[in-house]
């Protein structure tokens, strides 16, 4: 190999003063570079995603202060009559704000009537409650033809779904029938009665409450109509401090009461802002992974959960985190989602959407524990 004569180093490059370093050496072909270690699946922009534009924080975050402040207000409101139950109070009002059906879930005597016909007391909006029982007909809902004898033509009456709120009490005891009906009003915000479609009211807003340790006479939810609802709110027992504040206040003379706080103009105000907070490019990122890491458990190391997962979380799945993780930042006051709002309200918008297999029933591994696994698992922006 021949020699060559390295030229004199620049004053500040490495060796520069050394004598050494103006000898002549021999000149060795460049090494290749080391081969950049590969990030995880969930560290990785999503290619081919176009970059979010940031808003004026500054104008946002005082928005989200002024349409944000009757909340307060109202959850003040709810808590005279409701005691304790603040997991409850707050996704019911994440639900009204992203626009999204909720389904609370409890044994019964937990306050899940009562919370929803407390919050619609605080609301200038119309509310219905409708008893599901086996024996519920469509027509009980959606409403029907009458044929007027006087007059000889039919008339249309308009059933209970025709309000802003809705409360189905025992959703899981009608029949298949009602509860495709009720799928229709769901999701299309539409109801079908004979020949004549009628759009439903804005906001419509549908609270369903279902009794889990029955099963006598009750119809299980078809996934479809499970996926429609946003939230999945499972209630738990009050605390013992809690349920003394209860035995206080539910026998005293007077019977306490909520106050009308609030109008439906100003929900849709809310809303629009609701749909504006910021969502970083990474935040995005991480939703997108969630999703699919319980779809695709092995692409994300996740190993141990692909015998447990028979089906993972819808895309519709992904749409709901991120409005539901918009509707937490703001009933925070706050103009922008960190991941810890996505965290928060994770569980809820996704434990109704990973079915389990019959492997993970037989050792009785609850929904709620795979999907903390994969938010352990996937590191936070």
């Amino acid at each position: 190999m021949e020699t060559q004569v390295d030229p004199a180093p620049a004053p500040g490059a490495p060796g520069d003063g050394d004598p050494a370093a103006t000898a002549t050496t021999l000149v060795e072909p460049a090494a290749a570079p080391a081969p950049a270690p590969a990030a995880t699946p969930a560290a990785d922009t999503i290619p081919g995603t176009p970059a979010i534009a940031r808003p004026d924080v500054r104008a946002l975050g005082e928005a989200v202060e002024r349409e944000s402040a009757f909340l307060d207000v109202v959850t003040a409101e709810v808590a005279k009559v409701v005691i304790g139950q603040t997991y409850m109070v707050e996704r019911v009002l994440i639900g009204l704000l992203a626009g999204g059906h909720c389904l609370i879930e409890g044994v019964p005597g937990l306050a899940k009537t009562l919370t929803v016909k407390t919050l619609a007391e605080t609301i200038h909006a119309t509310f219905r409650r409708i008893q599901f029982t086996p024996d519920l007909l469509p027509a009980d809902i959606t409403g029907t033809t009458i044929y007027n004898m006087h007059t000889g033509q039919f008339t249309q009456k308009r059933g209970p779904l025709f309000a802003n709120l809705v409360l189905a009490d025992e959703i899981n005891r009608a029949p298949a029938k009602v509860q495709s009906a009720l799928l229709e009003a769901m999701q299309e915000r539409q109801v079908t009665i004979g020949d004549a479609t009628h759009r439903l009211p804005d906001p419509f807003l549908v609270l369903a409450t279902q009794n889990p340790i029955e099963q006598e006479g009750t119809f299980p939810l078809p996934e479809a109509q499970l996926d429609r609802f946003m939230l999945l709110i499972k209630v738990d027992y009050p605390s013992p401090v809690e349920e003394r504040a209860m035995l206080d206040l539910m026998t005293s003379l007077e019977t306490p009461t909520a106050g009308e706080v609030c109008t439906i103009e100003q929900i849709l105000a809310a809303r629009r802002v609701v749909r504006s907070i910021y969502v970083d490019d990474k935040v995005r990122d991480y939703i997108v992974h969630l999703v699919n890491a319980t779809r695709q458990p092995r692409t994300y190391g996740l190993n141990e959960l692909a015998p447990l997962i028979d089906y993972g979380a819808s895309p519709r799945a992904t749409l709901f985190l991120a409005i539901a993780a918009r509707a937490h930042a703001f009933l925070h006051h706050r103009p922008y989602v960190t991941p810890d709002d996505v965290k928060a309200i994770g569980e809820d918008v996704l434990r109704h959407r990973v079915v389990l297999t019959y492997e993970a029933e037989a050792e009785e591994i609850a929904t709620e524990d795979v999907i903390r696994r994969v938010f352990e698992r996937i590191p936070a922006p």
